[in-house]
């Protein structure tokens, strides 16, 4: 964009320097009056706090909502799985017989539950599944948060540029505004032709204004996805570095070691950890009880023994036991059909950032100049009074729509890369785009 930029700064420099535009001061005012405008406006937007792409994800991982929800979650698991070991604890028991005193029994007993059937290791067994359940889930979130970061910082750096070309663009109808009105007092030219520039000038006027309202939105996603409490004004970034495209196989490779598909297996054992537990609650607790029974009438202690345990007649615990296997099929079906859907989300990524990206070089290396070149040449034309005002008004929307299609495909690039980031779960932006957009020499 630094070369874009350049050309038509450039150009600007030519055009004031040119034969017509020196006969008249009030034309080379008004050009260095829009420039300055443009300018300032562009100086105001880099005052404010700036950040880029690496910043941006280190704070999103450290303020996020979402992250710290899920961390949260992790915690509370590891409690849960120690919680899952601890032994049952021992009762004490107090028994009075016959309210009369001298006739009184009194009987003190402790008791303790013996668990059988190995209750304690699958209990133990499931929650540490489901503890690592909880930390491949921080692990995804911490995915979608960098996917969704890097994506409204994208979304938001393109906004940025398209603000600096609506303001070109504008300074550049403006100075073909003054052109024209020079043209039409010498009798050159017909009224109408001030009449199209004032017109073109209004569409670029109305063109910035939208792109400074979809910069404010993308700024506020961008707020967002960090935690919303970020105070940046503007991002710095590298656009004209693309990140590159892997092989389709590769990802697929990267994809199976994602963190949801780790999560999708792993949910298939925790059910399976969890159908253990509910078959150990099928054999029956035995309940030991030792104390001591004071006969008041005959003064005598007497040791009291007691082994207890339930009966399975009513309730064998099959139920849970079947529910919990029907969940652990449903986890693998899930698992399957989340791999299908993987692939196919990936295959259409990393189509649509292939097609993304090689429309964006050749948009760099052949529409753009072709177009740059056009319209300075036929701007300069035209103050010179070899072309008419249709005649670069033509040019000039040449090249605005190539500049238009060129940042759309920009966007689409950096889109189907976060979409194909989040999908691998891992980075493929790396150093690119921390670096600010090179400006041409």
């Amino acid at each position: 964009m630094g070369k874009v930029r350049a050309s038509l700064a450039c150009w600007v420099c030519a055009a004031l320097a040119s034969g017509a535009l020196a006969q008249d001061r009030q034309v080379e005012s008004a050009a260095l009056s829009a420039a300055a405008t443009a300018i300032a406006s562009t100086e105001r937007l880099s005052a404010g706090a700036s950040l880029d792409l690496a910043s941006a994800l280190s704070q999103a991982e450290a303020r996020s909502p979402a992250m710290a929800a899920s961390r949260l979650e992790a915690d509370a698991m590891r409690y849960d799985a120690d919680q899952a070991g601890v032994r049952p604890n021992p009762e004490l028991g107090l028994d009075v017989e016959d309210a009369t005193r001298r006739q009184r029994t009194v009987t003190v007993s402790l008791s303790q539950r013996l668990e059988l059937g190995g209750k304690r290791a699958a209990r133990v067994q499931a929650a540490q599944k489901a503890r690592e359940v909880a930390e491949v889930q921080t692990q995804q979130q911490r995915v979608e948060t960098r996917a969704t970061v890097t994506s409204a910082f994208f979304d938001t750096l393109i906004a940025q540029e398209r603000i600096a070309l609506a303001q070109e663009a504008l300074k550049l109808s403006q100075l073909g505004t003054n052109v024209a009105d020079k043209r039409v007092l010498a009798g050159k030219v017909s009224p109408v032709e001030r009449t199209r520039a004032k017109v073109v000038e209004a569409q670029m006027r109305m063109e910035l204004t939208k792109a400074q309202g979809d910069f404010q939105v993308s700024l506020h996603v961008l707020r967002s996805a960090l935690g919303g409490h970020a105070s940046v004004d503007r991002v710095d970034g590298n656009l004209l570095a693309l990140p590159t495209l892997p092989a389709f196989q590769a990802l697929l490779d990267s994809a199976d070691r994602a963190p949801a598909r780790r999560k999708a297996g792993l949910e298939v054992e925790r059910w399976s950890a969890q159908a253990a537990v509910e078959r150990s609650l099928r054999t029956p607790d035995v309940t030991l009880s030792m104390g001591v029974k004071r006969d008041q009438e005959s003064s005598r202690n007497q040791l009291v023994v007691g082994l207890s345990m339930p009966l399975p007649v009513f309730d064998r615990k099959v139920g849970n036991e079947l529910a919990s296997l029907k969940r652990r099929d449903k986890a693998e079906e899930e698992a399957r059909a989340l791999a299908l859907t993987q692939r196919a989300e990936l295959l259409s990524a990393h189509q649509r950032w292939s097609s993304a990206t090689q429309v964006t070089q050749l948009l760099r290396q052949e529409v753009l100049p072709g177009a740059e070149s056009a319209y300075a040449a036929a701007t300069r034309g035209f103050s010179l009074g070899k072309f008419s005002y249709l005649e670069a008004l033509d040019a000039q929307r040449t090249l605005l729509e190539a500049k238009t299609q060129y940042f759309a495909s920009l966007a689409e690039a950096y889109r189907a890369a976060s979409d194909v980031e989040r999908l691998i779960g891992e980075p493929v932006f790396g150093a690119v785009a921390v670096s600010p957009t090179p400006t041409s020499k």
